[in-house]
């Protein structure tokens, strides 16, 4: 549990590092940060696919996951109804941060796996290593998006809280590295989007493609009662 408590606080911590530097930075720099917060989700993006798409077992999951996903978001207005509400709170379109934010600190291999190790071995190491990525991330985001960012903090605890729960009571096996390859590869074209978005090279509803990530999640749970079964 305490490589999950750093992770929630390395978003606060990072977050408010953030908001300090923020106040000493022209409107200029904040639109130089951005484009570099733009960059990296690109980078990351590309970089989270590129390594696992070659790893598939199942190599149109992502393609089925963002068709039945997507759609989804799109009938629950998702994005629409978190940014209504970001937007009346806060002075910044803080919602394409969170989920910025969310999607690189949430999606990969330490955030997945990390969880995994703690309820099963104890190992905190993973989760201790994405918690000082998460600080780099949130100083950057906070820095560009202020204190609205501290809405991450419950995202990303639930998250690797909920993991580390299934993984400890009911099964660690569920988290294989054909689930992590899977998932990953969705949660890159997600981030990918999310870079675009903060490029200002084309406005993604990022909150909407959300759904999308559950798709492989349901895929193994019935391939798992499958192979159980026979």
């Amino acid at each position: 549990m305490i490589g999950i408590i750093a992770n929630a606080l390395a978003v606060v911590v990072g977050t408010a590092i953030g908001v300090v530097v923020k106040h000493f930075l022209t409107d200029r720099y904040k639109e130089a940060l951005w484009m570099v917060l733009g960059f990296a989700a690109l980078g990351v993006g590309t970089q989270t696919i590129v390594s696992n798409l070659p790893k598939s077992h199942y190599p149109i999951l992502f393609i089925i996951s963002m068709a039945i996903g997507f759609p989804i978001g799109t009938y629950l207005r998702l994005d629409d109804r978190s940014n209504s509400w970001l937007n009346y709170h806060f002075t910044t379109k803080v919602g394409e941060g969170i989920a910025t934010a969310s999607f690189l600190d949430c999606i990969g291999a330490l955030a997945i796996l990390g969880p995994v190790y703690a309820a099963t071995s104890g190992n905190q190491t993973m989760l201790f290593t994405n918690a000082m990525f998460t600080l780099v991330c949130a100083i950057i985001f906070g820095a560009g998006f202020g204190w609205g960012m501290l809405l991450e903090t419950p995202i990303i605890f639930i998250w690797l809280f909920l993991i580390y729960l299934i993984a400890k009571f009911l099964s660690a096996s569920f988290f294989s590295p054909i689930f992590i390859t899977e998932e990953s590869i969705v949660g890159g074209f997600l981030i990918i989007a999310a870079g675009f978005s903060l490029l200002k090279i084309r406005q993604f509803k990022t909150v909407d493609m959300l759904p999308a990530l559950l798709v492989p999640v349901l895929f193994f749970i019935v391939l798992d009662i499958i192979q159980t079964t026979h």
